[in-house]
């Protein structure tokens, strides 16, 4: 099974895909394709997409039974602990609020708190840094 999720791409990459899978929802396409297949069609995701975002998810032989990849700049970036791919969001680059308090600092969690505030800051532009 192969499931795509696009948000903001251009039109013609959604043609593209539409060619290739069943659009279930808006941006939504699923099927069934060979590995060969998808690499064609992520090949053209990564050409296509622009300023959007896209992630491409596949069944494939692992503990958790898929795999995934996403293209395109958002919050959300996937990581990998103990051998299985989870995703981790990046804190938002918002401005502070009326009371000084950041808009998102509100729902972060602790951890994600000293990510945020540390040296080894994700938003001062390293984004090799792990976040374990």
């Amino acid at each position: 099974m192969l499931v795509i999720v696009t948000e903001a791409v251009p039109d013609r990459l959604r043609g593209y895909l539409s060619r290739w899978l069943l659009e279930i929802r808006a941006g939504v396409f699923i099927g069934e394709y060979s590995t060969r297949v998808r690499k064609v069609i992520t090949k053209t995701i990564t050409e296509n997409h622009e300023t959007g975002n896209v992630v491409v998810a596949w069944s494939t032989n692992t503990e958790s039974g898929f795999d995934f990849e996403t293209y395109g700049s958002d919050r959300r970036i996937p990581i990998e602990m103990d051998g299985i791919k989870l995703v981790s969001f990046l804190p938002s680059m918002n401005t502070k609020s009326d009371n000084g308090v950041d808009q998102d600092e509100r729902s972060l969690t602790t951890t994600e708190k000293d990510i945020k505030h540390s040296d080894n800051s994700v938003e001062k532009g390293d984004s090799s840094k792990s976040f374990s």
